[in-house]
């Protein structure tokens, strides 16, 4: 089955936690357009709470960096994420609803992930990407995403 979407270095940010951790995003993605093609609506709802589970837990993650660092824009980034999971979650429930959406919810994803990489998530990597002390939340899911 062919992948929807490749990890390649223009989504590199240079911080390998994230990187590591889009990369898990992408291969939801990947997931959930193979379900889609094989048609099967059990594996597309699994694929659709896993997406949210992780997306969530690594917006966190990032947040908790950008606060640790002191990120200016740290604020409208995380509107953004809540923006992208209520995105996802209405997507969910219309397929909760029976609705055939998993097609054009992973080509929209593989456009957003790739702009919010390019653009958002490489605005705070200047200062995100010195060393600091982990905190509880960082060490915790540092952890979950190694």
């Amino acid at each position: 089955m062919e992948r929807v979407m490749e990890w390649d270095n223009s989504l590199n940010t240079g911080i390998d936690i994230i990187d590591k951790q889009h990369q898990g995003i992408v291969e939801f993605i990947n997931k959930l357009h193979t379900a889609s093609h094989n048609g099967d609506r059990e594996i597309v709802g699994d694929v659709l709470t896993g997406l949210i589970n992780y997306t969530v837990s690594h917006f966190a993650f990032e947040e908790d960096m950008h606060e640790k660092h002191g990120y200016p824009l740290a604020a409208p980034h995380k509107k953004v994420h809540e923006m992208f999971v209520e995105h996802v979650a209405s997507y969910q429930e219309r397929h909760n609803n029976g609705e055939d959406i998993a097609r054009k919810l992973s080509g929209e994803l593989v456009v957003w992930l790739g702009n919010h990489i390019k653009n958002e998530d490489k605005d705070y990597v200047p200062y995100c990407s010195k060393p600091i002390e982990k905190g509880v939340l960082s060490r915790m899911l540092g952890k979950y995403f190694k």
